[in-house]
């Protein structure tokens, strides 16, 4: 399979490796000084890039025909125009805040603890991210699809970066420390104890794995998918 990075940096690198480790050929390697390309030859798209270049990347893979599989957070408010583009084109298009396996069974994990604690307001539910120095938005794209998580299985009806005592608002602490990967947190806390899950990734190869199956999955076929249904969840 034929690949187009959108992105190469660290995760662009490391997607790079595990594509030819799994037989792929990376067929152009696109970043922000990039003025010209072809994307005549690729089969899919995968893009890491920036949240300011995430929807054109995107959008031009519609117009040329390409599979994208996209990783890149802080673009989301244009989401639903991706979505309407990609019906309008035809195309192929993913979208996950994280492709790790690991990480899309902690979100099924998340939403069924959710539903489990709805019952029992004595607990208060709170959320903390941890990423490297590099990372430009915040909370993460990860945070925020757990949050999402919760509202959809409580009364919760939305999340915020500060202290908050709103007991509609799910609280996220975000922490920026250099070469930690990606640590997420979900907690209930009441008087008498605490109930936390978390994730931890040890490194990149998690992320850059999930994004390549989902690009293998994704050739040849149309419309807007999740990683719910690359995985089968």
């Amino acid at each position: 399979m034929n690949i187009a990075l959108f992105g190469y940096g660290k995760m662009g690198k490391t997607i790079e490796r595990i594509a030819i480790e799994r037989g792929h050929k990376i067929v152009a390697k696109i970043d922000v000084e990039t003025t010209e390309y072809d994307l005549s030859k690729a089969d899919v798209a995968i893009d890491f890039s920036i949240p300011t270049e995430a929807f054109n990347n995107i959008n031009t893979c519609f117009k040329n025909n390409t599979p994208i599989v996209s990783g890149t957070t802080g673009w989301l408010e244009r989401y639903d125009d991706a979505v309407h583009d990609c019906k309008t084109n035809n195309g192929a298009f993913i979208y996950a805040s994280n492709y790790s396996l690991g990480v899309n069974l902690f979100f099924e994990l998340n939403k069924k603890l959710a539903k489990m604690m709805q019952k029992f307001d004595s607990y208060k539910v709170s959320m903390e991210e941890i990423h490297h120095t590099q990372k430009l938005d915040a909370p993460s794209g990860t945070a925020i699809t757990l949050a999402n998580g919760v509202i959809e299985e409580t009364a919760k009806e939305k999340w915020s970066l500060d202290v908050t005592n709103d007991d509609k608002t799910i609280p996220i602490v975000s922490k920026r420390i250099d070469k930690v990967p990606g640590t997420h947190t979900v907690a209930y806390n009441s008087t008498v104890d605490e109930i936390e899950i978390e994730h931890t990734a040890h490194n990149r190869d998690g992320f850059a794995l999930g994004a390549v199956i989902a690009a293998e999955w994704l050739k040849d076929k149309k419309g807007v998918f999740t990683m719910k249904d690359v995985l089968g969840l």
